[in-house]
């Protein structure tokens, strides 16, 4: 499972010309699975996301977790986080998980983040064209993928 983290002042989601889900200060997380996922991988992804300090403390110092600052989120599936670009000029997206993997999958990651922030969290419509966006504050940006915890 990879996820991409967005500190963001706001974003938000279109799917045929309305608003999906939006957010102001939080995190605008877009969330790759693929077919080898687990629960165990979403439960670490989830814990990280809402306990890593990546917001500013009073000295200016990423001190402060999304869960301390009552932030929200908002996830987006996407599957062309699993790309293959090691032959040609055309990504390969064999290791997107299928849908019948997927769906579930992304389901069951929204009832987490909201077990681990404690409330409801905002989203896209999974495999819908979205529109996304976003104020990336700061800007920061952080990459997890659960198959290799750096």
């Amino acid at each position: 499972m990879r996820a991409v983290i967005q500190r963001v002042s706001e974003a938000s989601v279109e799917v045929d010309g309305k608003v999906a889900g939006a957010i102001r200060r939080g995190l605008l997380i877009l969330l790759g699975i693929e077919d080898a996922d687990a629960v165990a991988d979403l439960e670490w992804i989830s814990a990280k996301i809402v306990n890593m300090r990546i917001f500013n403390d009073a000295q200016g110092i990423m001190n402060i977790s999304l869960k301390d600052i009552g932030g929200d989120i908002l996830l987006v599936s996407q599957f062309t986080l699993h790309a293959s670009t090691k032959k040609g000029n055309r990504p390969s997206y064999i290791r997107a998980g299928k849908r019948e993997t997927a769906i579930p999958l992304y389901n069951r990651m929204i009832v987490q983040l909201e077990k681990d922030l404690g409330r409801k969290i905002q989203t896209g419509i999974f495999g819908a064209d979205m529109k996304v966006a976003l104020i990336n504050d700061g800007p920061v940006t952080i990459v997890m993928d659960s198959k290799n915890k750096e």
